[in-house]
């Protein structure tokens, strides 16, 4: 006969109870940090020190995240101050270290040093200007790498971002509360600016204010908000995502002087399959408590198109409709005190 085995001890409610709810960023920060958590456009608000200043890897995603006409500018200028420093450093040496420049008719000497130096940098070639002396060779041997040497750099780059899998999401400026379904809802939309079509987009948004908990103390709280729809398989226009302030919502009875008194946050997360490359995209956004409208409501988007086909004007997405005041107001079943 075997013995009976004894019952497991029940797990700890420490282990049962907690929930971490502060989204990844910490007890500490969640209630030591002041203001928003996170910029409008997604970037945090947090720095990260003894790294060193790192500036090679900043520059390296400061050219990859810059819009195409200000990396061309930055590329194109770089390449140019380089041959033009090397032009200077031929034209120190005296007049007489660039010849050859008769037949192409320049007679500033810097201007033959710099047509000479671009050609080196370039690789292209200099024709019939070339080095005389051997500082000026020497200068010119030394040119000849650092110039292919920054044209694969700027070439790299250039790579980098052509296969880098990204989306660009644009947000509205300001969220909403305005009438829906019957009460009202927290409201925001956004828009894919790329030409690549975006698929299974995923929606997530949490709410961050302060609360008073029983000790009297005010500690930063995080809920994630229900939303009306959460994900949407085809995203070939816009999305305004919703969320219903119903009587389970913490946001029930809200009014903006409690925005204002919790210093409320609201965080999206938005991921995507992103068809060029086949893979998951995510963007990120926030809205404080002073970016949201209320007695408005979203203007629409939509126009006309030539072919009858389904459009909208992207120019329209921040635009608002003016509601009578008091429009936001919520039915009765739903007032009362918000959570905290």
């Amino acid at each position: 006969m075997t013995a009976p085995q004894s019952a497991s001890p029940p797990p700890s409610p420490a282990l049962t109870d907690h929930v971490p709810t502060d989204l990844g960023f910490g007890s500490v920060v969640a209630q030591r940090a002041r203001g928003r958590l996170l910029a409008h456009d997604g970037e945090p608000r947090s720095r990260k020190y003894g790294l060193g200043p790192q500036r090679l890897a900043r520059a390296y995603l400061a050219a990859l995240n810059a819009p195409w006409p200000a990396f061309a500018a930055y590329t194109l200028g770089t390449l140019l101050l380089g041959a033009g420093v090397f032009a200077l450093a031929y034209r120190a040496l005296g007049p007489t270290a660039i010849d050859g420049a008769a037949a192409m008719g320049i007679e500033d000497p810097f201007l033959r040093a710099l047509a000479f130096s671009v050609g080196v940098f370039t690789t292209v070639g200099t024709g019939p200007l070339h080095a005389v002396g051997p500082t000026a060779n020497w200068l010119a041997i030394f040119e000849s790498f650092v110039g292919p040497t920054a044209l694969v750099t700027a070439g790299g780059l250039l790579v980098a971002r052509l296969s880098r899998p990204r989306m660009r999401l644009r947000f509205s400026t300001s969220a909403v509360v305005a009438p829906y379904d019957g009460g009202r809802g927290f409201m925001f939309r956004f828009v894919n600016v790329q030409p690549g079509e975006l698929s299974d987009v995923q929606a997530r948004v949490s709410l961050a204010w302060y609360e008073t908990v029983p000790d009297g103390t005010r500690e930063r709280e995080f809920h994630q908000l229900a939303l009306e729809r959460d994900s949407v398989e085809f995203f070939t226009l816009h999305w305004t995502v919703v969320h219903p302030i119903t009587a389970d919502s913490p946001l029930r009875g809200v009014t903006p002087d409690r925005l204002r008194e919790a210093e409320a946050e609201f965080l999206v997360a938005i991921s995507a399959h992103e068809g060029t490359f086949s893979t998951r995209v995510t963007a990120r956004a926030s809205y404080w408590w002073d970016e949201v409208r209320w007695d408005a409501k979203f203007a629409s988007v939509f126009t006309s198109a030539p072919d009858d086909a389904i459009a909208i004007d992207v120019e329209r997405l921040d635009r608002l409709d003016r509601l009578a005041e008091g429009a936001t107001r919520a039915p009765a079943a739903l007032e009362g005190a918000t959570a905290g």
